[in-house]
C-alpha cells in the first residue's frame, strides 16, 4: 500500500467543512480503504486487453439530425406566462 495519505483535515478545509477529530479519524480510515482497493488494480493483468470506454459494445444510438417544423413566435409567446417586445419575460436571477 502506498505510504502517502490524503490529509482528510486539509480536504475538509478546502470543502469548507468543519470535522471533529472523531470524524477525521473515521473518514481517514474509509479513504485509506478506498485507496487500497484502487491500488489493487495495479496487480490486474491487462496484457492483450484493448482499451475501451465502455464495458460492452456501443452502437449508434443517436437519431438522424433532421430539421422539423417549430412553433411560430406567436404560438410560443401564447404559451409563455409573460412576454414583452416579442420575447419571453423571465424573473431576474442576478442582482447587481
Amino acid at each position: 500500500m502506498n505510504k502517502e495519505q490524503i490529509d482528510v483535515r486539509y480536504v475538509a478545509n478546502l470543502a469548507r467543512m468543519d470535522l471533529s477529530e472523531e470524524e477525521c479519524t473515521i473518514f481517514q480510515g474509509q479513504l485509506n480503504a478506498i485507496l487500497g482497493y484502487i491500488e489493487k488494480l495495479q496487480d490486474v493483468d491487462i496484457e492483450g486487453i484493448d482499451p475501451t470506454a465502455h464495458n460492452s459494445p456501443v452502437f449508434a444510438v443517436l437519431r438522424e439530425d433532421t430539421s422539423r417544423p417549430a412553433l411560430s413566435q406567436d404560438d410560443l409567446l401564447r404559451n409563455a406566462p409573460e412576454s414583452a417586445l416579442g420575447q419571453i419575460r423571465v424573473p431576474k436571477v442576478v442582482d447587481a
